[in-house]
């Protein structure tokens, strides 16, 4: 699994015509892999890793850069707290989703800036998982150019985080896109992911479910919803 990853990204880069990588690192499992995935693709020459925080919690910003330290690449920090604030007081009042899907956007195009800067590749951290279901934010943490692992679901990415040998701490810390305080994936979701994943391999192998009906079907509502998200805009044709 790990050395075709590895292969597909140096694929990714040679096709594309590009110096390298860069990618945000959050202190999550997820971008912990693919930064160490694209290492060994790249080199950490020409691998950057670039801590956002936006009002986060500072524990994230601590685990980002004990995975930077121990994979030894380069990194760089830009706080993105004052912009995010400054920007809704620019904005009418909104709702946590409206305010929260601010954060991603923002290191999306805090991401491209760099990589125009730099002639290289934006690399996305989304899993299969969430991917299937939406849960991530279109043209924010969606806005990539290459998804690594975005066919393998999250417990194949902590199995994955093992045989990476990324910090334990990391592997077992609640998964959270940080977008307001307090905040966790499987919260978020009303699901846990080993529930999650379970669901998702039985649909794509249409295999029988075994999990409740409720479930299953908010799962499949989950799916059929957010079609557009993995779609792209849609285009009138002529």
């Amino acid at each position: 699994m790990k050395n075709k990853i590895v292969s597909w990204i140096k694929g990714q880069v040679k096709h594309s015509g590009v110096k390298g990588i860069v990618m945000g690192l959050s202190g999550g499992i997820d971008s912990a892999v693919v930064a160490a995935l694209c290492k060994e693709a790249v080199g950490k020459n020409e691998l950057l890793v670039l801590f956002m925080p936006c009002n986060s919690d500072p524990q994230d910003l601590r685990d980002a850069k004990l995975v930077a330290a121990k994979l030894k690449v380069r990194s760089k920090l830009v706080d993105l707290s004052s912009v995010y604030n400054n920007f809704l007081k620019a904005l009418p009042s909104a709702g946590g989703l409206a305010r929260g899907n601010l954060k991603p956007r923002l290191r999306m195009s805090t991401l491209y800036y760099f990589a125009n800067k730099l002639n290289y590749l934006v690399c996305g951290t989304g899993n299969k998982s969430e991917l299937m279901v939406g849960y991530f934010t279109k043209y924010g943490d969606g806005g990539t150019d290459i998804l690594p692992i975005a066919d393998l679901f999250k417990r194949q990415v902590r199995k994955l985080a093992q045989e990476l040998k990324i910090p334990q701490g990391i592997i077992v810390k609640p998964p959270t896109a940080g977008l307001w305080q307090g905040q966790t994936d499987e919260g978020e979701m009303g699901i846990t992911y080993n529930e999650l994943d379970d669901i998702l391999d039985k649909f794509c192998n249409n295999k029988k479910q075994t999990a409740s009906s409720i479930k299953v079907n908010k799962i499949k509502r989950m799916y059929r919803s957010s079609e557009h998200k993995r779609k792209g805009a849609q285009i009138c044709r002529i």
